[in-house]
């Protein structure tokens, strides 16, 4: 596996420290942070993002097999970065899959849409801003997403919180179309003409299930075999100590 481009990202946020009491990432980010010691990941609940390996309408990639050897843009040690892998060890030996550092995902939506990009992992929104402009998914990257928290936050106020959450999140899955107009918020102001965010699915999906022992101490191991980390970014956390749970 070989990799080129911006060198920060989701883990290096943790590492600077982030203002908000919660947060969230990838869940290989947030557990390699929080076993480092910079929060702790919420073990009551984590989220599902839609994400996708895309290739402009007009390439002849058809299949991933066909990504060997071709720099897919993903984000500096955030989800699209590890899914990426995790996707494409299916297919292809890890010396054939071949990653070029693009920056945040609005950046990777540019690069495509500039051709800069053969291809690029996107998620959430900007899955949809490519789908919608006729860029193809050569292999689909659905990643899980995990939530961390400071060390001195007050657990019964994030719980509050998480309950919030829940609520709003049973009325997105009743009717998402009712909040797509939200995504008008968030999208960049050189997208606004090029898409109708109407037509936008309900994206990131929060699942009030716990981050397992399990969860924890394989991810952790599937990120360390791949040495995606330097060594003395590695931390040593247990689970126990690494991630809040309910008592």
């Amino acid at each position: 596996m070989t990799a080129e481009g911006k060198k920060h990202g989701a883990y290096e946020s943790y590492e600077e420290g982030r203002d908000a009491t919660v947060s969230c990432a990838c869940h290989w980010t947030v557990n390699m942070a929080a076993s480092a010691d910079h929060g702790t990941l919420w073990g009551e609940c984590y989220s599902i993002s839609p994400g996708a390996i895309m290739v402009p309408p007009e390439s002849t990639i058809t299949k991933p097999e066909q990504l060997a050897g071709v720099e897919v843009y993903v984000g500096y040690h955030s989800g699209s970065h590890y899914a990426t892998i995790q996707s494409l060890e299916e297919y292809l030996p890890g010396d054939q899959i071949k990653l070029r550092f693009g920056g945040l995902p609005d950046e990777r939506v540019d690069a495509m849409i500039s051709r800069e990009a053969k291809a690029a992992n996107v998620f959430g929104m900007q899955r949809y801003i490519l789908e919608q402009l006729g860029f193809r998914v050569i292999t689909d990257t659905t990643f899980m997403i995990a939530g961390m928290v400071a060390k001195d936050a007050n657990l019964d106020d994030v719980r509050k919180y998480y309950a919030a959450l829940r609520r709003a999140q049973a009325d997105i899955d009743v009717r998402h179309q009712r909040y797509v107009h939200y995504y008008q918020n968030e999208l960049a102001d050189r997208f606004k003409g090029l898409v109708d965010v109407k037509r936008f699915g309900p994206g990131e999906r929060l699942v009030f299930e716990p981050y397992s022992k399990t969860m924890y101490e394989e991810t952790h191991l599937w990120v360390e075999e791949r040495g995606i980390f330097d060594g003395d970014k590695v931390g040593a956390g247990a689970f126990e100590e690494a991630v809040a749970l309910a008592r």
